[in-house]
């Protein structure tokens, strides 16, 4: 998916991966389905239950510090976030969410501008995020984090890979 359309949600600075997803189900919960049930529970306890497919995380500095586990970024993921935009992320998290499939932006004046319900729209060939209000430009991404979140994920990636020189996947 090139183009993602849905609605912001915004939040601060250094959001880490146990208030993404809360360690407290990081060995009982291993079905994505589960893990995105929970997805920013003790921050927002609303969001799981009324994020849409598309919709787009805003946020801080530091996205995603803390701990390395990649519950972080499945829970959102599997809950419907189109892309996180962000200030910066923690470089394990950006991997985590790469891996995933999830686009992770970082566009300074996006998130100065951006607010809570806003609609926008993300299109990752152009590298742009369009709002009402008016269109922000992000860096591009490389080719192969482009691959991978075309792909679905990096497993799906390796797989159509794989497929595509003749071996097993």
């Amino acid at each position: 998916m090139t183009v993602i359309r849905g609605r912001v949600w915004k939040y601060g600075d250094n959001i880490n991966t146990d208030v993404i997803f809360p360690g407290k189900y990081t060995y009982t919960l291993t079905d994505p389905q589960q893990i995105a049930r929970h997805a920013l529970e003790d921050l927002d306890p609303q969001f799981a239950a009324a994020v849409q497919p598309g919709d787009v995380i805003v946020a801080g500095r530091n996205w995603g510090c803390g701990s390395s586990r990649e519950q972080g970024a499945t829970a959102l993921k599997y809950a419907g976030v189109g892309a996180v935009i962000a200030l910066s992320f923690a470089r394990i998290y950006y991997r985590n969410a790469v891996n995933n499939g999830l686009p992770a932006i970082s566009c300074a004046a996006a998130v100065a501008t951006l607010r809570t319900g806003d609609t926008v729209e993300v299109d990752l060939e152009r590298h742009t995020i369009r709002s009402a209000q008016t269109e922000f430009s992000f860096p591009a991404l490389s080719p192969s984090v482009q691959g991978i979140v075309a792909a679905g994920g990096l497993i799906p990636y390796v797989q159509a890979r794989l497929r595509a020189a003749g071996g097993d996947a």
